[in-house]
């Protein structure tokens, strides 16, 4: 009977619920829950990645609240994120032979200042492509007089001619019938210097001149793309004041001036609503003496202007463009100032303008209308 007694204590503890259990474990010097180890492991682990997580954001936020004191403190540091010419992308192409990546085309150089020297492309029309097999830079150069207009093109922030977009584009320009000249401002690619706005304006102004006197009459157009639209503008606006106004100004992914465009890009419209966003962003361009005040030079001009913009645009948003037309247009006959926008649906966003297959049609309409 004593076994039987102390058999059936441990049974009959067994239906006498989780706390008698409990409580005859502990009796017996057992531990609460034998096989718990997982159940911890998953709880250790969990307070790590909230650990981590709380970290992360804390980091997270004290970068972005310190940003705006940087740059302020650091005004230089904003003129490098607006020429990014220390990207200089693409890294494998050999900026003097150009042939590699473009048919038709040598690579010269050009001493726009003392101690200032730019790289420039001349790529022919393509229906001059036979011709120029194994000539020299001297070939290269009296062909700017026969009878096909030239284009100045005036790139964006970042990378160097050799970038896919730009080269894609001389390539559509080529085709139709156009002399490219792509220019890599003083500070980019092999160019020397360093790059601020008065520098690549004197630096477009100079290659203007130099192809106007080998042109012999023939039309030179200066083509700017999103930050190369503000030096197109400048560069104009100077050759306008120097008595020679440009031939034509084609302006694509244009922006007003440089706060405006700061305001509306993607890394800026993350401060938007951080207490004196103007002070630590807008008013730094004021202090690295970066405008670009296309609203204020297209106000002057008295060159035709071709607008081009892509309504999908994210970068420079497209109604920056309908307002320079909307200003050309008070101090122009309406046939020589033209916006085309591009279709949202059409996905030609920033860069990639060069795939309307309409494109060159639209130059070459614009240039016989004015």
């Amino acid at each position: 009977m004593a076994l039987l007694s102390t058999l059936n204590y441990p049974l009959a503890t067994v239906f006498a619920g989780e706390g008698e259990v409990r409580l005859r474990r502990k009796q017996l010097g057992l531990p609460h829950h034998q096989g718990g180890g997982s159940e911890s492991r998953n709880t250790g682990s969990s307070l790590r990645w909230a650990f981590y997580l709380k970290t992360s954001v804390v980091v997270l936020l004290c970068i972005y609240i310190s940003v705006p004191f940087i740059i302020r403190l650091f005004p230089a540091l904003l003129a490098k994120v607006v020429y990014l010419n220390i990207l200089k992308v693409p890294f494998s192409v050999d900026l003097r032979n150009p042939k590699l990546i473009l048919n038709h085309t040598t690579n010269f150089y050009l001493t726009t200042e003392d101690g200032v020297t730019i790289g420039v492309w001349h790529t022919l029309p393509v229906s001059r492509w036979e011709e120029a097999k194994h000539k020299d830079q001297a070939w290269y150069e009296e062909a700017l007089s026969d009878v096909n207009p030239v284009i100045i093109y005036l790139h964006g922030n970042g990378g160097t001619r050799a970038v896919d977009h730009r080269v894609q584009l001389v390539k559509v320009l080529s085709a139709a019938g156009f002399h490219v000249l792509s220019l890599d401002y003083r500070g980019y690619a092999d160019s020397t210097g360093e790059p601020t706005e008065n520098g690549i304006t004197t630096d477009s102004v100079y290659l203007y001149e130099w192809v106007k006197a080998r042109s012999r009459g023939t039309p030179v157009c200066i083509w700017g793309h999103s930050l190369g639209s503000g030096v197109a503008t400048n560069a104009a606006r100077k050759l306008q004041e120097m008595g020679s106004a440009a031939d034509v100004v084609i302006l694509e992914s244009p922006y007003t001036n440089i706060r405006e465009a700061g305001a509306y890009h993607p890394f800026g419209s993350i401060y938007h609503n951080f207490p004196g966003f103007e002070y630590f962003f807008l008013d730094t361009f004021t202090l690295n003496n970066i405008v670009f005040p296309s609203d204020e030079n297209v106000k002057l001009l008295t060159t035709p202007i071709l607008i081009l913009h892509a309504e999908d645009d994210t970068v420079v948003p497209s109604f920056m463009a309908k307002k320079l037309h909307d200003i050309a247009l008070k101090s122009q006959n309406s046939k020589d100032v033209k916006l085309v926008l591009f279709r949202a649906d059409l996905g030609y966003q920033h860069e990639n303008i060069y795939k309307d297959p309409k494109l060159s049609e639209i130059i070459w309409d614009f240039l016989n209308n004015i």
